[in-house]
Formats: structure tokens, sequence, C-alpha cells
């Protein structure tokens, strides 16, 4: 599966995927350690990657979780008007609370995930803003209970095999994997203004120096160390090397809304996590308990994939199929024409 993929983009080389790897598994691994993990120069790292986040095929970022920090997460599902769906997308893709905005249904339809930092935040977008937008027909808002899978992409398991064993090993790891774990945390962390300094740097860039941290937060190189392996240990943050999965082969995603009964949630969480076309799973609440993100090469094997694995899924009641027509932001991050944008004023690290 993972040759295959390699080859199918003519901009994105066996190479390129390599590093792409590599940066999943060590996000913040300078180029030299790169670059003596792959058998490659560092000039060549260097440049791939250059490259790579120049044509928008990767972003590196350090992303917030607010369940860290005591606040829960929603996924929201908005009918809108006909003609009125791309202005209500580009005004959430604006907001900073909103990480995560598609459209589907044939245009009529808006997906969109909040991490807001304060209850009030919240109520404000979920409670205030959105009813009151007349172009809005109808919303539903499901908070995620379980999350399964997402957050550090390399446990996105499409690009599994394109390192060796030794290679992998080589790179060491950039962190605690974001794998199964409860929504909201119960003893949240506290954030400094220091800290918060230094998440928006992060932002920016995930590779972001620690020297360039340090102006940021205006702290000493060491302390910044400290802090951040503190952060990153709570799940507070995570570096997401985000990806244009287009420019990997993968042309059809969707959002897959599945009711599954109680008694299997859990297996069937865990299981949807195992899967190479699954970039996030979470139980929610509502009347679909499990929603999904998958990502295809086309739409026979979205049809394949849904009908065969996970319609086997036991426990399965319904499940709907809606294919994302187009991405306006993942992972905190805006697309244009399925590349991936680098804020203003971000630079490539080395």
């Amino acid at each position: 599966m993972t040759r295959a993929l390699m080859t199918e983009s003519a901009s994105v080389e066996p190479d390129d995927v390599r590093i792409i790897r590599a940066l999943q598994i060590a996000p913040r691994a300078s180029f030299a350690a790169i670059a003596s993990a792959l058998g490659l120069t560092e000039g060549a790292v260097n440049r791939r990657y250059r490259r790579l986040r120049a044509d928008g095929v990767i972003r590196v970022a350090g992303v917030v979780n607010p369940g860290a920090l005591g606040q829960s997460r929603w996924l929201v599902r908005l009918r809108c008007r006909p003609g009125s769906v791309a202005a209500i997308a580009e005004a959430l893709a604006k907001r900073a609370d909103v990480n995560w905005v598609a459209l589907s249904a044939a245009g009529c339809e808006i997906t969109c995930a909040t991490q807001s930092r304060t209850r009030e935040q919240r109520e404000d977008l979920l409670g205030q803003r959105l009813p009151r937008t007349a172009a809005v027909i109808d919303i539903n808002a499901f908070a995620m209970l379980r999350q399964f899978l997402g957050g550090r992409g390399h446990y996105w398991s499409a690009l599994e095999g394109t390192l060796s064993a030794e290679e992998e090993s080589a790179l060491g790891s950039g962190g605690p994997p974001f794998t199964e774990f409860p929504v909201v945390t119960r003893e949240p962390l506290r954030l400094t203004p220091e800290d918060e300094r230094m998440l928006d740097a992060l932002a920016a860039d995930g590779r972001a120096s620690l020297v360039d941290l340090a102006t940021a937060a205006d702290l000493t190189p060491g302390r910044v160390s400290r802090r951040l392996a503190v952060l990153l240990q709570h799940r507070v943050v995570h570096i997401d090397v985000e990806i244009a999965a287009a420019a990997l082969g993968y042309h059809a995603r969707a959002n897959l809304w599945l009711r599954v009964h109680p008694s299997a949630v859990k297996g069937a969480g865990r299981t949807l996590a195992q899967e190479p076309e699954v970039a996030f799973v979470a139980a929610i609440s509502g009347p679909w308990n499990i929603h999904a993100v998958a990502h295809c090469r086309d739409l026979d094997e979205l049809f394949e994939f849904t009908s065969d694995r996970i319609g086997s899924l036991t426990g399965l009641q319904s499940m709907e199929v809606s294919p994302v027509l187009r991405h306006i932001k993942q992972a905190g991050t805006r697309l244009s024409d399925d590349g991936l944008l680098q804020p203003s004023g971000a630079r490539a690290r080395r």
C-alpha cells in the first residue's frame, strides 16, 4: 500500500514521503538527525522539507488540546440555505476556536469541530451566534466523549511501513501518542501568560527553535525546554504534522456517522483506530455514537472500505457516509485547492 502511495503524485517523491514519516515520528527533530536516520544529506532534507511546505503538502504546528485545560470539545453539523454555505464556512474557519471545517451534502452542509478554551467562548458560538444566523436551517451539536484516534499524525497507519524499524528507532519519539484517552481531563492544567505566548509561537511553527520560543515567551531557552516538556506530557499541546492527503493520492474523504450498540462502542472505536483509511475516530453524544474521518484514494475504495470492513463491525446498527466536497480547515490549518496554507510570517526551521 505504501509503495504505491509513494509514486501516485508527481510532486511527491519516495524520499519526500520518507521525510514526512520521519517528521510524524519526531516532528521537532533537526534536519541533521533526520538525514542521519534516513541516509540522506542534511541539505537534501532541508530542501525537500522547504519545498513540501511551500507546495502545501505538509505543515508542522503546535495544536492545543482544550480537554487538558478542562474544556469539552464538540462536533457540529449545520444544514444551510443554498448560496450561504461558503460565507458561513469561511466565517467559522476564521475563528480560533474552530479547528476543522468541511463542506458536504451537495454543498448544503457544514461539519466543524470546536475547541473553545472557555465555556463562555463555546456558549457564544453554539448558543448564540450560530442559532441566530438566518441562513442556518438546522444545527446539531455532539459532545466528544472519548477519542480513539487523532492528534499525533504518525499514528495514522496509512504511512506505516514507509521506514524500516531501524530507521524509526533511530528517530526516537516526539512524545506520547494521542491514542485513546478521555476528552476532558479530571485534573486540568493552568496556563501561565508565558505558556500562552509559547503556544502561540508553536501554533505558527511547530518546529520553532527553543531560542525563538524563549524570545516569544520572554523566558530562557532552558526554562522553555522544561515547560514545553511538561505541556507535552500533560497533553496540553501536541506537535502535529498536517498532511494534504490529496498530495499522497487520497482524493476521497468522508465523514462517517455510525450508530453502534452501546456495549460495542469501545470495541468499534478501537477497531476503527487501527484501519489505515481512518485519520480520526471518537465516541460522541447523540443518535450517532461514533464519528470517524476516512481518507481513500477514490470513491470506489471508499465504497469497498465502508461496505466490507466497516459494515462488518460488531454491533453496527446503521451508518451514514457523507463525502467531503471541500476542506476549508483541518487541525487549525486553512486549505486552498487541497493545499495547506502556511501562516503569514512563518518560516521553515532547521
